[in-house]
């Protein structure tokens, strides 16, 4: 019996290189390829995929958000996510959001065909370099507005954008970017939005 793969990456080249590549394998079965996060769940439901194997940086959905979104619709597929982003916060919330397997890109062939199997077979799978370097960074220190304000200020906004996307008034926001800017150890609000991005906790 097959292991039907679901695959989500925004590189038309990159879906296709691993549905070309796992397609080789004699178990594994790529039922259905999108390229937005967005798009994922109701492929799935279309063709009940019993692996899905997203990539964190989609539009529409990233996919962490498509992962929770995923367990919600079709709690029998399983979630590996694979990126090109080995950020170690990312490992973090990929599996608080569901995921079962989280390993990069770069990783040979045989070994994502063989995560595929594991996380198949219900265990979990996470690229060893990022297991340690998410256990030794740890878990964000910002709290979910902090990290709302910063997300919205990594996209360019003003403060007045920032405070109209979220709701908020200038002032909170501020203070929201001020804390921040402390807990990150950053200089500016744009520093303080790499560091975050940089440790995937936006």
């Amino acid at each position: 019996m097959s292991i039907r793969l679901l695959l989500a990456d925004d590189q038309a080249l990159v879906r296709g290189a691993l549905a070309a590549l796992l397609g080789l394998e004699p178990d594994i079965d790529v039922v259905a390829e999108v390229g937005r996060g967005d798009e994922v769940v109701a492929a799935a439901r279309e063709h009940r995929p019993d692996v899905a194997l997203l990539d964190v940086e989609m539009p529409g959905l990233d996919g962490i958000e498509a992962t929770v979104e995923l367990r919600r619709a079709c709690p029998a597929t399983r979630v590996l996510i694979v990126t090109t982003f080995g950020r170690p916060g990312y490992v973090r919330r990929a599996l608080e959001a569901g995921a079962q397997g989280f390993v990069v890109k770069d990783t040979p062939a045989p070994e994502l065909a063989e995560a595929v199997r594991r996380v198949h077979a219900g265990l979990r799978v996470v690229d060893p370099g990022l297991a340690v370097d998410s256990m030794v960074s740890g878990t964000s220190p910002l709290t979910g507005r902090e990290t709302d304000v910063l997300r919205e200020a990594h996209r360019g906004g003003t403060v007045a954008d920032i405070a109209s996307a979220l709701f908020l008034s200038e002032g909170t926001v501020r203070n929201h970017l001020s804390a921040a800017i402390g807990k990150t150890g950053a200089r500016t609000r744009a520093e303080a939005a790499a560091i975050a991005r940089d440790n995937g906790w936006l």
